[in-house]
């Protein structure tokens, strides 16, 4: 059996790209064969997994690995906030501050933007989308939410998927200037969110652990922001003041080790996504943009 590879549009290219992904053999076997399924089940779906994990990349020895990473995979270190040598841990490079001028934000009250760096999925109305990666393939909004009062609330609502590889910027921001609510969690084990796993089984978004934070937002009304964990994630923190009002890209809060996923929901009615966006995403096509980027502009 050939494996399928992963492509997504570059917005700045204009081209449909091949992903080139961190750790492929090892999501392959993982996600593709009986073997890894049986591991995934028993093993590596366990938050004590991610857990270890993310301890090896706290370890004064995982720095050696920055360097490489950088080569391998491409990454600009003039965006950096500091320099490679200054990273104490591999974590500490993978979670890293970037220049503020290198992810300038979207003007305009009437516009979102993206809350991170990756490839993005939209469904201009979730309840309609005939699926989400791939045909029939989808989850509900109250069971990604954990509560059905939300569910109602957010029904016929439009929802961006961001996936972020362990190659990207790792930080996460807000897509619209608003008042948040303290975050709630919904504990849960620790799926992959890479396509190679969500083709098997899109679900794995609302069976892992993730932080749900309630937006209040005078141009978009309320609007609900998701951080999603993902196998090796150490942990999802938020810095952000509860409570108190933020301005459109601020700083939300990082991930530590590990590819993730940032879904954030509008409801029914309140946006409009960019072009690029709804016709990728209707081919089952993620686009790749930069956090700050535009998402779509307030209806």
């Amino acid at each position: 059996m050939i494996a399928e590879p992963i492509r997504f549009f570059n917005r700045y290219t204009a081209s449909v790209e091949t992903e080139q992904i961190y750790g492929e053999k090892w999501l392959r076997w993982a996600y593709e064969t009986p073997a890894g399924r049986l591991a995934v089940a028993a093993l590596f779906k366990r938050a004590w997994f991610s857990r270890w994990y993310g301890w090896r990349m706290d370890k004064r020895a995982s720095a050696s690995k920055v360097l490489p990473f950088i080569l391998d995979y491409g990454l600009d270190v003039d965006e950096f906030a500091g320099k490679p040598s200054d990273f104490a841990s591999f974590n500490e490079f993978f979670y890293r501050a970037l220049k503020k001028e290198a992810r300038p934000i979207a003007a305009g009250d009437d516009t979102a933007v993206l809350p991170a760096d990756g490839r993005h999925l939209v469904l201009p109305d979730v309840d309609a989308a005939g699926g989400f990666y791939v045909k029939g393939a989808k989850f509900t909004l109250a069971a990604l939410l954990g509560d059905e009062a939300l569910g109602r609330e957010f029904a016929g609502g439009a929802m961006v998927i961001s996936r972020l590889c362990p190659v990207d910027y790792h930080r996460f921001h807000f897509p619209v200037a608003g008042t948040p609510a303290v975050p709630r969690l919904i504990n849960g084990v620790l799926f992959s969110v890479s396509p190679i796993a969500l083709r098997r089984n899109v679900g794995y978004l609302v069976q892992n652990k993730r932080a749900v934070t309630l937006i209040d937002a005078p141009r978009f009304g309320r609007v609900a922001m998701l951080e999603v964990g993902a196998t090796c994630v150490g942990s999802i923190k938020n810095l952000f003041p509860e409570g108190r009002p933020v301005e459109k890209g601020a700083e939300k809060g990082y991930f530590t080790f590990g590819g993730s996923c940032v879904i954030t929901v509008f409801q029914r009615g309140r946006i409009r996504f960019t072009d690029d966006l709804v016709a990728q995403s209707a081919r089952h096509i993620e686009t790749y943009a930069r956090m700050g980027d535009q998402l779509g502009m307030a209806r």
